[in-house]
């Protein structure tokens, strides 16, 4: 008889901890228990899974690919028991979603609600994260389905195209002098203060970049790692303008984008999945409607 579900379970928390210790205590079991247990599953194994002669706990070779296949085995059972309680009718469901930062602003808002308005039943445990941390958490299957861009993905990420995301110059829609019935010359924004997001956000990145490549160095004034404050203080502003997602703007009643020459990059936004994963009927649904909702509100298909 091989190592029960609990046994897998236990050795994976010391491996991750480092320290039967803080391993029992996350487990909420006694420390001579688990380690008694972790005896019990070598035995049975017929190998020493961990070494324990360092300060810190470390897998043994035969260990740490006892591991990998620990994890996937505990991975595939979360799938098949979310798989039967799955229901194609949509009646009931649960949906684990992540997105960037930006999408947080102006797209979780109208995708959740038309899912939920639609199919009450289901629930949404939505989450934002830095894109390599979703891509991460879906091969570890602790999502069903992230908001992203297109670019260089994780191995094992299928990726498929939702809309093209344009960014332009945000400025406040009363105190601005800058009219919007044509382009800003790019090398205008080097007599302007700017009010960007700090470099925790991709999109700042992706700002820095053109910036460099046009050889226009603008006085950044503000950095701030919330677009909420972002769009405040630039609303309040006749002084500060920044640069954001046209999506946002269009959806602010005091902010009005400024279309740059040359314009800056757009981006594809995607929608990720992990490859050869269960789809759940509830990512499904969400997948069509990401795809209707995108269409449905002008913005310009990938």
């Amino acid at each position: 008889m091989g190592p029960e579900l609990r046994h897998l379970r236990y050795l994976i928390a010391v491996a991750e901890y480092g320290n039967f210790t803080r391993a029992a205590e996350e487990l909420r079991i006694s420390q001579p228990t688990l380690s008694q247990q972790i005896k019990q599953m070598e035995r049975v194994v017929g190998a020493q899974l961990l070494d324990r002669s360092g300060r810190t706990v470390r897998p043994t070779d035969a260990g740490e690919a006892y591991v990998y296949y620990a994890k996937r085995v505990l991975r595939d059972l979360a799938a098949a028991d979310r798989a039967v309680l799955d229901v194609a009718d949509l009646s009931r469901g649960h949906l684990r979603l992540a997105m960037t930062p930006t999408f947080t602003v102006y797209l979780v808002g109208p995708l959740v609600d038309t899912l939920r308005s639609r199919h009450p039943g289901i629930t949404v445990d939505v989450r934002e994260m830095t894109q390599d941390h979703i891509e991460a958490n879906l091969l570890a299957d602790e999502l069903d389905l992230g908001i992203a861009f297109e670019g260089a993905h994780q191995a094992g990420i299928a990726a498929a195209a939702l809309f093209t995301e344009h960014l332009s110059l945000v400025v406040s829609a009363d105190g601005d002098e800058v009219r919007g019935d044509r382009p800003l010359p790019v090398r205008e924004l080097g007599g302007r203060q700017l009010a960007l997001l700090s470099g925790d956000f991709a999109t700042r990145g992706h700002i820095d970049d053109y910036l460099a490549a046009h050889r226009v160095d603008p006085t950044v004034a503000v950095e701030a790692n919330s677009i909420l404050a972002l769009t405040e203080i630039v609303r309040r502003s006749s002084l500060l303008a920044t640069v954001l997602p046209d999506a946002i703007a269009d959806d602010h009643p005091h902010l009005r984008p400024v279309p740059l020459d040359p314009p800056l990059p757009t981006r594809t936004a995607v929608l990720l999945r992990r490859e050869s994963a269960y789809e759940s009927a509830a990512a499904r649904a969400f997948a069509r409607l990401a795809h209707g909702l995108v269409k449905d509100r002008g913005y310009r298909q990938a």
